[in-house]
This record gives structure tokens, sequence and C-alpha cells, in this order.
């Protein structure tokens, strides 16, 4: 039972119910395209769901085995942090995911495998040394925009569409998700650093929370993604998604007055304000998948 518990704290629970989250939404949403009804190549989704965590639980896994000096000050609660896993331990595991990761996705076809290599090799790249992009703000950022808010979205739903439907072009729909997770993707690369100042200074780690200041970072973020939220309310009125449009504006309007509760209470001088707020982000990020699938299968 420790060993589970720890292993959740390893493979970084918010990321890995971000990405399940995600692929199930995107299945979904190719489904409401199809006129066969009803749950469809289950298994199928089943394979792309294993070799999609097996990629997340690498690329986290990585991560901490090459911060464990700044974990020990900024995340004192991982398993290589606090000592409970050994680095011999999470190699093994790293080693196993991506392995598996790879074996399914070369089994389930091209898109899949094009979305686990070139996540993958962001991954690599944003850990490891001597490359280590998560140094430079610009391309820590990019490399989590490029994942979450391009090659995911396009590429699996790709992945979905042409099995299911037997076709390869991108909705409307998808088009607008892809923007959005975009945005949030942006936002979430930036919160992430507000609680790490302390760890990432001392190992010059030059996030934009150092560079700008955490006021400044909370603040732009709050209105790019206050700005989303209007056009989401605003976009089932202006163009042809295919959705519930009054269920899909009003989802958005919940989520942009629970944004707001959200800043009022946020004490930036507060680690533990700031750390419950950016988990509160990823609330709201796992929300806009659930709107989207939810409301396309209401259409």
């Amino acid at each position: 039972m420790k060993f589970l518990v720890e292993f959740v704290r390893f493979s970084r629970l918010h990321t890995v119910v971000g990405t399940s989250l995600s692929i199930v939404a995107l299945y979904l949403i190719a489904l409401s395209y199809s006129d066969l009804g009803g749950l469809q190549q289950f298994g199928f989704l089943l394979l792309t769901l294993v070799s999609c965590l097996g990629a997340n639980i690498y690329i986290v896994g990585l991560n901490q085995i090459t911060d464990v000096e700044i974990d020990r000050i900024n995340k004192p609660y991982l398993p290589l942090a606090s000592g409970a896993f050994t680095l011999q331990t999470a190699y093994l595991l790293v080693g196993f995911s991506v392995l598996l990761s790879l074996a399914l996705a070369f089994y389930t076809g091209q898109y899949l495998l094009w979305t686990v290599l070139l996540s993958l090799a962001l991954g690599t790249a944003y850990s490891l040394p001597p490359v280590r992009l998560k140094r430079f703000h610009f391309w820590a950022a990019f490399c989590i925009i490029a994942v979450r808010g391009l090659i995911v979205n396009i590429l699996l739903f790709l992945n979905f569409h042409s099995n299911l439907n037997g076709q390869h072009g991108l909705p409307p729909l998808i088009l607008l998700l892809t923007g959005c997770i975009f945005v949030y993707s942006i936002i979430i690369a930036w919160f992430k650093d507000l609680p790490d100042t302390e760890g990432d200074e001392r190992y010059e780690i030059r996030t934009l929370s150092i560079k700008w200041g955490r006021q400044s970072v909370f603040r732009v973020g709050v209105i790019l993604l206050s700005g989303l939220y209007i056009l989401l309310m605003a976009a089932p009125f202006l163009f042809e998604l295919s959705v519930a449009n009054f269920a899909f504006s009003l989802a958005h309007l919940l989520s942009f007055v629970l944004l707001w509760i959200a800043n009022k209470r946020l004490d930036l001088e507060d680690q533990s304000s700031i750390r419950k707020y950016y988990q509160f982000i990823w609330i709201l990020f796992f929300m806009e998948y659930i709107v989207f699938a939810l409301t396309s299968l209401l259409n």
C-alpha cells in the first residue's frame, strides 16, 4: 500500500487525470461524429490510454530524477526527494513506462505513434542535461504548450476520428478546443512555477516568476484566461461548432465566476495558498475537456 501511495505521487496525479480526461474526451468528440452510435472501438481507446499514460509517467518521472536536489526544497513530499523511492526504483519505473508506451503506440497506429514520439522527445529535452530546456522560461513553456496544447488534441483526435469514422480532417470544434487548451497550457506553464521560486532561483532555473515576479505573472495569466472564457461564452453563437450552444456558454460562464472567486482568495505570499490555486487551475483545465465532450454529445 505504501508503494502504491508513493507511486501515485511519483506519477503526479493531476497530470495523469489531465491526460486521461483529454483522451476520453477526444474519443467522445470523435464518437459524436459517428453515425453508428454507442461506444465503438473501446479496446482501441484502452490501448491509446495506456500508451499515453506510460509516456506521461516517463516524462514526470524523468523530471523528478533530474530534479532531486531542487525538489528537496520545492516539493519535499515527492518520493525521490523524501527518500521513499531510490533512484534505481525510479529508473525501473520510467524504463518500463516508456517501453510499454512505445510498444502499444507501434501496435496501434501512426497518429498515436507520432503523439508518443513527439511527447517523449519534448519531455526528455525538457528535463535531461545537457539540453534541459526547463532552465529557460520560453522553452519550458514551449514544451508544455506543444504537448498539451497541440500534439495531444490534434493527433489524438485524428487517432480516434480515423479509426471510428475513417476521416482525417479537423472539425471547427477541435480547432477551438486546441486553441483553448493552448491558452491553458501557457497559463499552466507559467503558474506551475509560482510556488517554486526559492528552489528555482537557488539552482538557476530562470522561470518567468523569477524574471517578472509572481504578481505580474499572475495578473497576465488571469487576464489571458478571463479573455478566453469570454470568447468561449460567445463562440457557439459565432461559429458552427456542433455543440449544445446554451449549455456550452453557461458552463464557461460558471468557470469564469469560479476563477474570479479563486482569484480573490489567493494570497501570493502564502505558499500553501498558491499551491491550492494552481491545483484549482488544473480543475478548470479538467472541466474544459468535460464541457467540450458532453456538449458535443448533447448536440
